[in-house]
């Protein structure tokens, strides 16, 4: 990518024309649905219409906010038609309603968004009734009571734009939607998506690509009329968030695969180019640019755009293993986020100034973020970022759910995907996962059945390290999505706690299982997963030999787990289309050699990392009364101590609910 800042942006609106032009073999005849090809989302084909209008447009409305009027393909033109057509009752094209289908509250904000950076280039040339339509079909939107997470803004930004175009709206919608921002407000720049049982946890890309980028556009819509004191406080947030995000962020362009709606891929971007829009950044000009070259290259490079220029539903390649029931052939186009930039003008600093080194290619990094709960880890000589996860799961702590394996597990990174196995939107139990297996601890009943996670409570997180709690149990039902998974009877286990030490390339991984009130001698075995990698079936062989378990993955990555302490049982366990890194996977596992005893520590050593691990920590046990402590000391001198305290044995939040 040897270009100057110049050919950077040129590059950026090819790419965006590109995608733009490739989407209009699939309008309808007056462009207001576009009909990408492939499986109807949950919401209907004519909900995945509208949504190929609205996210293409919004990618238009960042392409023609910063080009100075120059429109050589027509694109304002060509979607003023289909605004027309959309929002006319009579016409075969119409779209659908909110009261017929909910999605379209979604892109109704897309669509505000785009007007309003368009303004003078397609409303104010619509005609008075093709406008009073558009407005008549935003106006079901006021006080509407919004789901409780981000969608409250999809109400905000459509309000906000018929507010400054003389359409409906209602301060109580616009009061209630601040104040809930502010409640979900976790500090240090992060937001829960909402409360799920009255409290922080859910924590993704949810947060940068949403909740801080519309409180901002709210401001900027609104100007003068935005609430005195709201785009300061809103860019403050923001400010504070983007100095954890850059950290988020591998030297191979690729965000944190953890969360929902990953297929939205490098709109992973939006809170950046927010950031440096809004004058409310840490990142110089060129770092941000940089991350957004890197990031767009990832995808482009890894299969995110196929033969006839679509996107494509995945990762790196079409993959339906991290899709939600409400992935549609269109909802890739969330990624126009992505190009916010593109809205700025050619002379701002962000495409004028040099490129800058990202943070993980400066030097290694440890670093805790209390509001989500991760620990994160960054080494320079591979680029690679982790994080390990003892805090939301998205999950409402007063009952047991299936776990996600976007939010469930233990460890995440910029180079490695968690193991999807399934296609979560063929309908019910196509999503179950087989068992939690990578960066998983579990229990594994008689039948050899693995427990699951979620709800954890967060016990600690200081320093390096970090710890959590959660009781096993096995659902009947093991079907997963974000929100939960079905409500279905399950068996109940013992109390696990884990707790982790991160520096390097290394995961210090501490478990001791307690019983709960009135438990009975079990046989469960305890089984640790490490990083899941692509590999080649031809190529280098995975080993696992006494307590040690390796894997060499496609991209040059190893994966190792050593069982330090208690599992001397080592195994690679293969996968096959269940990873969106590649068709073929491997995972490392160690377990114990027979049913784990309650009340003692069991050690794992979690690597991850460019080449195998130059030295491993040393590890000593003890017992400071019922606390078990994992007194780690690193090659480096540096030390931390992992303390598990016993699980109060007679505390059990589910007694009264459904058991099998």
């Amino acid at each position: 990518m040897n270009r100057t800042p110049a050919e950077d942006r040129a590059h950026w609106e090819r790419t965006a024309d590109q995608l733009l032009l490739a989407v209009r073999p699939y309008a309808t005849g007056e462009h207001a649905l576009i009909d990408l090809p492939g499986v109807p989302s949950a919401n209907g084909a004519h909900s995945d219409g509208l949504e190929g209008f609205a996210r293409t447009f919004l990618l238009a409305g960042f392409r023609l906010a910063g080009a100075g009027g120059n429109d050589p393909h027509d694109i304002a033109g060509w979607y003023a038609q289909g605004l027309a057509a959309g929002t006319d009752p009579k016409n075969p094209e119409r779209w659908p309603t909110f009261a017929e289908c909910n999605q379209a509250k979604v892109e109704a904000a897309s669509i505000a968004l785009a007007l309003h950076e368009t303004r003078p280039l397609i409303w104010d040339r619509l005609d008075d009734q093709v406008r009073q339509r558009v407005l008549d079909w935003f106006a079901p939107m006021v006080g509407d009571p919004m789901p409780g997470n981000n969608w409250i803004w999809f109400q905000g930004i459509t309000e906000a734009f018929a507010r400054t175009v003389g359409g409906q709206w209602r301060q109580q919608d616009l009061d209630r939607i601040i104040a809930l921002t502010d409640d979900w407000y976790a500090g240090d720049g992060w937001y829960s998506d909402g409360l799920t049982g009255g409290a922080h946890r859910n924590f993704d890309h949810y947060n940068g690509w949403a909740m801080h980028l519309y409180p901002l556009w709210f401001c900027r819509i609104l100007g003068h009329a935005a609430p005195g004191g709201l785009l300061d406080r809103y860019r403050a947030r923001l400010h504070r968030f983007l100095a954890d995000q850059r950290l988020l962020i591998g030297a191979n362009g690729s965000p944190l695969v953890q969360g929902r709606s990953l297929t939205y891929r490098h709109a992973a971007l939006a809170s950046l180019w927010t950031g440096a829009l809004f004058d409310a950044t840490p990142l110089a000009p060129g770092e941000t640019r940089a991350l957004a070259n890197r990031m767009l290259h990832h995808f482009t490079d890894h299969g995110a755009i196929d033969e006839q220029r679509l996107l494509t539903l995945g990762w790196h390649r079409p993959y339906r293993g991290i899709l939600q029931a409400y992935s549609g052939p269109a909802s890739p186009y969330w990624a126009s986020k992505g190009f916010i930039g593109l809205a700025l003008p050619p002379d701002h600093p962000v495409w004028t100034k040099g490129e800058a080194q990202l943070t993980v290619e400066q030097g290694d990094f440890t670093r805790v973020l209390p509001a989500p709960g991760w620990l994160v880890s960054g080494t320079a000589a591979d680029g690679v970022v982790r994080v390990v996860n003892h805090g939301g799961d998205h999950a409402d702590p007063a009952r047991p759910h299936a776990d996600d394996p976007c939010y469930a597990r233990f460890a995440y990174s910029t180079h490695t995907a968690p193991e999807t196995p399934g296609d979560p939107t063929a309908g019910p139990s196509a999503g179950a996962d087989p068992g939690p297996l990578d960066n998983a601890v579990v229990l594994l009943d008689a039948a050899g059945r693995a427990s699951h996670r979620r709800p954890a409570t967060r016990i600690s997180i200081d320093g390096a390290t970090a710890v959590s709690r959660s009781r096993a149990h096995w659902p009947q039902d093991a079907t997963w999505d974000p929100f939960g998974g079905p409500d279905t009877p399950y068996v109940l286990g013992p109390w696990v706690t884990v707790g982790s030490a991160l520096r390097g390339s290394i995961e210090v991984r501490a478990v001791r299982v307690d019983p709960a009130a009135g438990d009975e001698p079990t046989d469960h075995v305890l089984r640790i997963g490490g990083w899941p990698l692509a590999v080649d079936p031809q190529g280098q062989p995975c080993v696992a030999q006494g307590a040690t378990a390796r894997v060499a993955g496609v991209d040059g990555l190893i994966s190792s787990l050593v069982g330090a302490h208690g599992l001397p049982a080592a195994s690679v366990v293969s996968g096959a289309d269940s990873n969106a890194m590649g068709a073929a996977s491997a995972t490392p596992v160690v377990r114990t050699d027979g049913p784990v005893a309650y009340g003692t520590l069991h050690i794992a050593l979690v690597h991850l990392g460019g080449s195998d691990p130059a030295s491993l920590p040393r590890v000593t046990t003890r017992a400071e009364g019922t606390t078990l402590v994992a007194d780690v000391t690193w090659a480096d001198g540096a030390r931390d101590l992992i303390r598990l305290p016993a699980a109060e044995k007679e505390f059990d939040p589910w007694k009264d609910q459904h058991r099998a």
